[in-house]
């Protein structure tokens, strides 16, 4: 998705093939073709290090889906996607079509790739954009025009808090806009799930100039206090609401827990 190091005040970065991105690394991981050589040797070094990283990248995108689609059932028909990445199957728009999204993302493929999909579509945009420049996200021209955030909005933060070193300022600004009924989603990578290797992961990222973040359930319990985190808490990304019967995989192969507050 994005990294920690662009995700700092000042303008959208502009593009670099030669550097590793975590949106480009993401799409590779998903089986995308929107990715440079840098992205795809990074990837085969964090598969390489975690056989489990492809698996952990398919469970988070079927999250999404599933948070989705719950929000949706919910009664919510607006959704704020930051730090989107590049498209990808189960797009929220693909997932819930009525609904009115903003994507938003701080590198220019993403955003480029997303402006195709999305074609002239006057239910979903891409915005590309900060997502820790909360006043440039929420007062964006697209975001007002799609965007009401006087009725429930379901803001997605999925895969994207952990190349994020102080998130604390941003999320709550965006949970102070919410109207009552809405949710947070988020999805973030953990070194709670004790898998071998994922200390390499860290190193890794590190070494791309993307530093990686470690939150345990505690750490995401406290970004979104004040929200009442819905069932099942704060759990494994498979273990959220699943839809199909366990397969017998531990469930902390997703490497990430999965969580969706509602503000009351």
């Amino acid at each position: 998705m994005s990294d920690n190091s662009e995700h700092s005040s000042g303008p959208a970065p502009a593009i670099d093939p030669d550097r590793p991105h975590p949106a480009r690394i993401y799409d590779y991981l998903l089986g995308g073709a929107c990715n440079f050589a840098p992205d795809r040797e990074f990837a085969d070094r964090f598969i390489a290090a975690v056989p489990e990283a492809k698996t952990a990248a398919l469970l988070n995108r079927d999250f999404l889906r599933r948070a989705v689609r719950e929000s949706r059932a919910a009664g919510i028909t607006q959704f704020l996607d930051l730090g989107s990445g590049i498209p990808a199957v189960g797009n929220v728009h693909d997932t819930v079509p009525d609904a009115r999204v903003v994507y938003v993302d701080n590198d220019p493929i993403a955003v480029a790739h997303s402006e195709i999909v999305l074609g002239d579509s006057d239910r979903a945009v891409a915005l590309l954009a900060n997502m820790l420049d909360t006043e440039a996200v929420l007062g964006a021209p697209a975001t007002r025009e799609l965007i009401d955030f006087e009725q429930p909005v379901a803001v997605l933060m999925v895969a994207i808090l952990h190349f994020v070193a102080e998130p604390q300022e941003a999320v709550r600004r965006y949970i102070e806009v919410m109207a009552p009924g809405s949710v947070l989603v988020i999805s973030h990578g953990t070194g709670e799930a004790e898998l071998p290797g994922t200390d390499r992961v860290v190193e890794l990222y590190a070494e791309t100039g993307t530093p990686g973040v470690d939150r345990g359930k505690a750490d995401l319990l406290a970004l979104v206090e004040g929200l009442e985190v819905l069932e099942p808490g704060v759990v494994w990304t498979p273990q959220w609401r699943p839809d199909t019967e366990p397969d017998g995989r531990d469930p902390r192969e997703s490497m990430a827990y999965a969580l969706v507050a509602r503000k009351p």
